[in-house]
């Protein structure tokens, strides 16, 4: 598999996001659906907690990419939904920390919700990944 970003400007790099990605002879594509800060027995986790729902929906959506053979060095989109883009943007060192610790920056999307599927849900992550 071959990827070339695609930035023009330097300032998405610097918060952790590329403005596009050329994925060429690629093998496998897994679309993950919406990770967002449950348990592994379906339970909310870390009400009122941005933080702490960020870094489990993270590790969820790592958790994905692992049974695929893939890691977040994976991702080449991320979109990002949250009921609070002013307390996410407090936290979102928190996903871009674990972003640049991968070696990535994906395309993202960040997108202010009136609310996610379960009530208290803050923040839901949803990616692709090729490799």
């Amino acid at each position: 598999m071959e990827r070339m970003t695609v930035d023009p400007w330097t300032w998405s790099v610097e918060m952790g996001y590329s403005q596009g990605q050329i994925v060429s002879g690629h093998a496998r594509t897994l679309y993950c659906s919406g990770q967002t800060a449950m348990s592994g027995e379906g339970k909310p986790q870390h009400a009122g907690d941005m933080a702490a729902q960020l870094a489990l929906t993270i590790d969820n959506l790592e958790s994905v990419l692992g049974k695929a053979g893939m890691s977040l060095a994976d991702l080449v989109r991320l979109n990002v939904y949250t009921t609070d883009v002013d307390r996410l943007f407090e936290h979102y060192g928190v996903l871009a920390s674990r972003l640049g610790a991968a070696g990535v920056a994906p395309t993202t999307t960040m997108l202010g919700v009136t609310r996610l599927a379960i009530p208290g849900l803050m923040v839901e992550l949803e990616g692709t990944a090729v490799a």
